[in-house]
């Protein structure tokens, strides 16, 4: 079968097209062809050499969507259209190939009205979204942010909160045009931080009160400015680091406000909050409440390009390979 491999981790030339063999059916694991792929910045991050758990030559992918050969059992029957994410791509070949082996517990029935390129895209983004801000605490009337609109977390946080009844459902940007593009696809409460500061826009939105739960997926400068937004009780949590891994804070957002920052690891939550996760989920696609958005799709072969266009140009919703 074909597959895009990192023969090394030393850029985007590393990453090449294979012919390996197709994954055999074993315990617990469900065949899956595959026909679209999430790309994503951990991909990015393997791929330069950045995850000392990554070992080459390695099948990148963390997430995507397929066709249910065999093993899915009663529940995910030969036929059934299916996305998932886990280690794949990780500690072990991944979702960027022709078929997968896929465990059973990855696995998450597509809504008939979702595409399969749509569904590539929804594990991580929207099970990060979910649980982050279960753990926090969320309620109906509760004022979240989730910096960087056009992110995959961003969208999927600020979806989610806003679909859930949040009183405001609060994003950012750094791009003008951008801050117009997510106004024009129902995101009304983005802050455009070329005209306003991040404190300003969330006092302005928010009529002096603040922000409950945070949800940054970015790091660097934009965590620090955060905290500072939070209500008394508030709550961040920091998830990633594309803006930089370092940040200084002012523990007076903290001590002063009675808040609290945790972190959060998608793959370290146990069984039981994947499946309670996707129960709010799932619904929520189905209904139409909550939308992915895909930016650009690339074909299987061009999966440096894809990776290149996803960091360089840093596009409004998800980049996707179709297979």
């Amino acid at each position: 079968m074909r597959a895009m491999r990192a023969e090394g981790f030393s850029g985007y030339k590393d990453l090449k097209l294979v012919d390996i063999p197709k994954p055999a059916v074993s315990d617990g694991r469900v065949l899956a062809r595959i026909t679209a792929a999430g790309v994503t910045p951990l991909e990015h991050t393997i791929l330069s050499g950045g995850y000392p758990r990554a070992k080459a030559p390695l099948v990148l992918g963390g997430e995507g969507a397929g066709v249910v050969e065999e093993g899915g059992g009663t529940a995910f029957p030969a036929g059934s259209r299916v996305m998932f994410t886990g280690p794949y791509g990780v500690s072990e070949n991944g979702a960027y190939s022709e078929w997968l082996a896929v465990r059973k517990e990855n696995l998450c029935l597509i809504p008939d009205n979702i595409s399969d390129l749509s569904a590539a895209g929804v594990p991580v983004a929207y099970l990060t979204a979910q649980m982050t801000l279960s753990l926090a605490g969320f309620a109906k009337g509760k004022t979240v942010l989730a910096p960087a609109i056009g992110g995959s977390v961003g969208n999927a946080v600020t979806q989610l909160a806003r679909a859930r009844g949040a009183k405001h459902a609060i994003s950012t940007t750094t791009n003008h045009a951008k801050a117009q593009q997510a106004r024009s696809l129902g995101f009304d409460e983005v802050i455009d931080l070329s005209e306003e500061k991040l404190s300003d826009g969330v006092r302005r939105i928010t009529g002096g009160y603040g922000a409950d739960i945070v949800i940054d997926a970015i790091g660097g400068e934009i965590l620090s400015e955060a905290l500072g937004t939070l209500a008394m009780g508030g709550s961040l949590t920091t998830l990633g680091y594309s803006a930089g891994r370092k940040a200084t804070i002012d523990v007076t957002d903290l001590i002063w406000k009675r808040a609290n920052m945790k972190s959060f690891s998608l793959f370290a939550q146990p069984a039981e909050v994947w499946i309670t996760a996707w129960k709010v989920i799932f619904p929520l696609l189905q209904s139409g409440a909550v939308k992915p958005i895909v930016a650009k799709t690339f074909p299987l072969a061009q999966a440096a390009d894809a990776l290149r266009y996803l960091i360089e140009s840093r596009p409004f919703g998800r980049v996707v390979l179709t297979i």
